[in-house]
């Protein structure tokens, strides 16, 4: 999920009786006894262009799926593909919003995505999905999935409508699936489905959308910190994912709540999980992260907390040194490149994939993960066993004034 706090801000709260209410999803929408829904939030939207914009970046939209009408808006960081005399990350992002609000060329994600592909010097596929209700979830995995399978197909020129910018500057060997909230919930199930033929170097989850049939101790009202409610409610999140379902999954669904053996069957070899530490959502971030570190994935995983900030802070156009710190650490991730998996590992995760899938029944074993979780805040001392990032400290984002203009 997310919102904007400018153009995509939620309109004006009705007077509605809220007894009228059947759904309370709001900030984004209210579904009414008689049928009605009122979608509060709305995006204004940014044409593509081939001209280039003053970092450097041009866009275009291209149709992935004729059957579905399904198409993405690509980002190319025309400066960087001509400087770089190499192939560039290709990065495919699937944005926010509840599952039922927001588009690839929604203004704030817009924003996000070109400020992504100028920051990370990479190819940028935002997904263009469809949305609930009218098309429930899990439409926007299948959406996801199409894309992904496109943007790899592309570059590696067997598909059937190559895109040459895509085919002539992404590397479909360093391929990273990214987005914050709902999006990111949609990396983790994309990602699942990429067990095979697709090799998936790291995943960027920011603030995601994760739930269940329990409160985490963040979720219960006593935890709040601050006198006024955060931008989620708990008992609305209780009623999202049944509603993008059309009443096909509860809260206790696999793909909502992840279980620790899907998280450790996850096929790639990087983990980049961000929370906020005022967003009800973030226990769900942190195990999560959790799992990944103490489960049988293996990988490599790195946890960044936002200290301050509540969900998708990052997304607001106001400037904000946070955003700029989390797009850095968003940045170097990508940048780190391709990593090699070790054959043993390779092996583990083999044989992981076919206890996840049904062929052996017998309980996974979990077992240390061989990297340790790196965690990260933002605007904050630093502590016992916590990289953390001092507050305002001017030689921490020697980019600043120029990333706060072009950044977020």
């Amino acid at each position: 999920m997310s919102m904007s706090a400018n153009k995509s801000s939620p309109a004006r709260n009705d007077n509605r009786n809220e007894g009228d209410i059947a759904v309370d999803l709001f900030p984004f929408l209210r579904v009414y006894k008689d049928g009605r829904i009122k979608k509060f939030v709305r995006h204004a939207t940014v044409p593509a262009s081939d001209k280039k914009t003053p970092n450097g970046i041009v866009t275009k939209d291209v149709v992935v799926d004729h059957d579905t009408g399904v198409s993405v808006r690509v980002f190319l960081p025309v400066d960087a593909a001509e400087a770089a005399g190499k192939l560039l990350p290709l990065v495919v992002y699937i944005h926010g919003g509840a599952f039922c609000a927001g588009s690839a060329s929604a203004s704030v994600f817009h924003r996000y995505a070109e400020s992504l592909a100028a920051r990370a010097a990479a190819v940028v596929v935002s997904v263009d999905y469809r949305l609930a209700p009218e098309h429930p979830m899990p439409t926007g995995y299948d959406d996801a999935w199409a894309a992904l399978r496109w943007a790899t197909a592309t570059s590696r020129r067997r598909h059937t409508t190559v895109d040459l910018w895509v085919a002539n500057y992404a590397d479909t060997t360093c391929v990273f699936l990214a987005g914050e909230s709902a999006g990111a919930n949609i990396v983790h199930n994309v990602a699942l489905r990429a067990k095979d033929g697709i090799d998936i170097e790291g995943i960027i989850l920011l603030q995601p959308c994760f739930w269940g049939t329990e409160r985490l101790p963040f979720e219960k009202p006593d935890a709040w910190r601050r006198a006024t409610a955060p931008m989620l409610l708990p008992e609305r999140l209780d009623a999202l994912w049944p509603y993008v379902t059309a009443g096909a999954a509860g809260n206790d669904d696999p793909r909502i709540d992840p279980p620790a053996e899907a998280i450790a069957s996850l096929p790639c070899r990087r983990a980049l999980v961000t929370v906020a530490t005022e967003d009800v959502l973030r226990d769900r971030g942190r195990r999560y992260a959790a799992r990944l570190r103490d489960g049988a994935w293996g990988g490599e995983v790195t946890l960044v907390e936002s200290e301050g900030e509540d969900h998708c802070f990052h997304l607001s156009p106001k400037p904000n040194l946070n955003a700029v710190l989390l797009m850095d650490h968003v940045a170097e991730f990508i940048a780190k490149g391709k990593t090699t998996i070790p054959t043993g590992l390779m092996m583990k995760q083999r044989r992981r994939h076919r206890m996840f899938d049904g062929a052996d029944t017998e309980k996974m074993t979990s077992r240390a993960a061989q990297t340790g979780l790196t965690v990260e805040r933002s605007g904050a001392e630093v502590m016992e066993n916590l990289i953390l990032m001092p507050r305002n400290k001017a030689h921490n984002c020697p980019r600043s004034a120029d990333v706060l203009k072009s950044s977020i």
